[in-house]
């Protein structure tokens, strides 16, 4: 059986060509703007190929907003809604669970509570009732007086729900994003750029972007207001909100939503809704004994700090506990209680990680038994995962193999004893070149429902059918997926010389922010540079370097990756990939490498290969010269034998080759031992038995040292009697 690697060597795919072609847009577009050519590039490479698109994106141009009423079933969603506040009717708002479906909410709460609509709203448990639209919700809504629905971020599937809605007096009117099937719910109206007959032509709207668009619409067309002039009354309002769902849901950073988080960004970083700065203020105090000598900064509100900070602690109310709690959060007027609520969600997205990384755990073992020729997609399954948290370590594990995850907990059935007819749950992750939805639909037979994107999707199987869903999922991905489409890929957009990495280049990046999605964090490449340091920090999580050209030198971290990982050694001349950044540190600024991805130069690969070549030469007879220095000495094996000794006193019986010849550099008072020569320490160790020496993989050894009161005569080596044989003076 051929099991899952935990590390292969990632593709990468170098945006930027020498095209003529290519240089002379990218020269115009360059020259048109008054921005750097690398800039320039950058533009180019995420899709502004003249001077036009490449200024609309940079400067935002108002004519983005695109017209509401293009968006199909608009105009009867904002009709029904007006016809609903005129008669009083309470109006209630439902939602999804996660972070998309909280700020969609939150925002089309606030904005009917602003019209004076008798207004309420409902987010299903997770645990208990599960994503969407419910019979059961529905009953509970009417007896809460409701007769009007809106849903937000879901109700797309919700067909037989809507029309059992119907027949008890309540009417239906559902926003939403995600994919459409073939048939619709029959409601007041179902406004989604996904359906096949709407005309709205960015269709990558989060769920929180289609309620900005139902409001803009309701201000233009019931208020009155020109279109320029209601989008910028609701940006005034709900920005953070609309562009907090945006990043946290992963949408393309950009056209409208590009515009939507540029606006949202610039209002969280001087928010004044007391939830959204509890919450900030509540997720940086962690920071606060770092900060204790130095005045405390000013958080700096970017797309990847809501999306890996603020974001997963929203998510956490709705995996954990209830979502509701986030939007008390968001609706709350008490500073007290906001503050109160915000640290709650903190204490629980810790929570959080600990269910995820007991799971993960759980996860890795059950990976450890896959066949990937015939399980293309890993399909576990489990009785006591948290519902709330296999989504993401689905994530993770799709991450990390480069293959479809899709995880089932059944967790909540009744009984002891297992059944088939047990529900089970799941959440479930892909990867460019499968997409999930169209999976599923191939599996419907085996599933009881389904919905989700393109890359992330959930579902709910019974325990009799997992087997039978697990087969034919892996049959269609066979079908579907090619062995490159599960070779990780990092992109890159251009290679870079060394003297283009400086602060100026760093700054000049930061006007194409906000990124994200479609608008990724520009990434670049430095070739054949030289290691100088590695320093691992958080305890060797982290690993610090120093990278040089001779010259100059410039910092560089590498995240979540220690010194031990990398196959790096200090010398070395290596390739790497990398964001650049701009480093705050002691009121100084200075740019810094964000490292995605490190490997050997071409340089480093040929000398090493050539190293192994002459060894293996050199072992069969070849001759060679006192100044290749390869033959070693007295001093050379006592090097080696004292830092074995030294390493095993320290616990650590187990070395690389390469780790060895990098210590013993590290080391002032040793002497200069290259491969070839401690290749020839080692053989000549096993041969006099003066340590045991175990291969337990490739240049790795495992040591024992025989410890001796007598002196070890290494005359007695054959192997060193026979290579001085071999060895020519220069010129003999």
């Amino acid at each position: 059986m051929q099991k899952i690697t935990e590390k292969k060597e990632k593709n990468w795919l170098i945006k930027s060509t020498d095209s003529p072609e290519y240089l002379a847009r990218v020269s115009d577009i360059a020259r048109a703007l008054g921005i750097n050519p690398i800039v320039a590039k950058l533009l180019y490479n995420r899709g502004y190929t003249d001077e036009r698109s490449a200024k609309a994106f940079v400067y935002m141009e108002s004519e983005m907003l695109l017209d509401p009423f293009m968006m199909k079933d608009i105009d009867k969603g904002i009709e029904g809604i007006k016809a609903a506040i005129e008669r009083g009717d309470k109006i209630t708002v439902y939602g999804d669970y996660d972070v998309d479906g909280v700020t969609s909410v939150c925002t089309l709460y606030l904005y009917l509570k602003s019209l004076g609509a008798d207004v309420d709203y409902y987010i299903p448990n997770r645990a208990g009732e599960g994503y969407g639209v419910s019979a059961p919700a529905i009953d509970a809504i009417k007896e809460s007086g409701s007769k009007l629905i809106i849903t937000v971020d879901t109700g797309t599937t919700a067909v037989e729900e809507v029309e059992y809605a119907k027949s008890i007096g309540i009417d239906f009117i559902v926003t939403d994003h995600h994919e459409c099937r073939s048939d619709l719910p029959i409601a007041l109206a179902v406004i989604n750029p996904h359906r096949p007959d709407c005309k709205y032509p960015f269709k990558e709207l989060a769920g929180v972007g289609v309620v900005f668009k139902l409001i803009c619409a309701y201000e233009e067309r019931i208020c009155g207001k020109s279109r320029r002039d209601a989008a910028l009354s609701i940006f005034s309002q709900y920005a953070d909100l609309v562009a907090i769902g945006t990043i946290a849901d992963v949408m393309p950073i950009k056209d409208e939503n590009r515009i939507i988080v540029r606006y949202g960004l610039a209002m969280i970083e001087n928010t004044d809704r007391i939830g959204l700065s509890a919450l900030i203020e509540a997720a940086s105090a962690k920071n606060d004994v770092q900060r204790s000598v130095q005045k405390k900064k000013k958080t700096k509100i970017t797309s990847g700090y809501i999306g890996y900070t603020i974001a997963p602690r929203i998510n956490a109310a709705g995996r954990i506990k209830t979502a509701s709690l986030a939007v008390e959060l968001f609706l709350s007027e008490d500073k007290a209680r906001a503050k109160e609520i915000a640290e709650e969600l903190c204490h629980t997205n810790k929570e959080r990680q600990s269910e995820e990384n007991k799971i993960m755990q759980e996860a890795y073992k059950k990976i450890g038994q896959y066949d990937i020729e015939k399980n293309p997609v890993i399909v576990l399954d489990a009785d006591d995962w948290h519902h709330g948290v296999i989504g993401i370590v689905a994530s993770r594990i799709t991450e990390k193999y480069t293959r479809p995850a899709i995880l089932v907990s059944f967790e909540g059935n009744e009984g002891d004893t297992p059944s088939p007819d047990d529900v089970g749950k799941g959440s479930g992750r892909s990867i460019k070149g499968m997409n999930l939805v169209d999976a599923l639909c191939h599996c419907s037979d085996h599933l009881v429902k389904f919905g989700g994107h393109e890359l992330a999707a959930g579902l709910s199987v019974t325990r009799g059918e997992l087997d039978n869903f697990r087969c034919l999922i892996n049959e269609y991905a066979r079908w579907i997926l090619d062995e490159k489409d599960m070779i990780p890929t990092v992109e890159a957009d251009c290679e870079l010389d060394f003297s283009d990495v400086n602060l100026a280049l760093a700054k000049s990046i930061q006007l194409l922010e906000p990124f994200g999605v479609s608008n990724p964090i520009p990434g670049f490449v430095l070739r054949g540079v030289t290691v100088n340091d590695i320093n691992g920090i958080s305890e060797g999580k982290h690993t610090r370097l120093s990278l040089g050209n001779g010259r100059h030198n410039i910092s560089a971290m590498y995240f979540s990756n220690s010194p031990a990982s990398l196959g790096i050694y200090v010398g070395d001349k290596v390739d790497v990939l990398f964001n650049l950044d701009v480093n705050e540190w002691g009121g100084r600024e200075s740019a810094q490498l964000i490292v995605r991805d490190i490997k050997p130069s071409q340089i480093q690969k040929n000398q090493q290969e050539n190293e192994k070549e002459r060894f293996e030469e050199i072992k069969n007879g070849a001759n060679f010269t006192a100044e290749e220095d390869i033959l070693p000495d007295r001093n050379d094996f006592a090097a080696v034998y004292r830092l074995v000794q030294n390493s095993l006193r320290l616990g650590v019986d187990t070395l690389k080759h390469r780790d060895i010849i990098s210590k013993l550099k590290s080391c002032d008072d040793s002497p200069h031992i290259g491969y070839v020569k401690l290749k020839i320490i080692i053989m000549v160790f096993k041969e006099l038995n003066l340590i045991t020496i175990d291969d337990v993989a490739d240049e790795t050894y495992k040591f024992k040292i025989h410890y001796s009161t007598t002196k070890t005569k290494l005359d007695k080596s054959t192997l060193l009697r026979r290579l001085r044989s071999q060895m020519t003076r220069t010129g003999s």
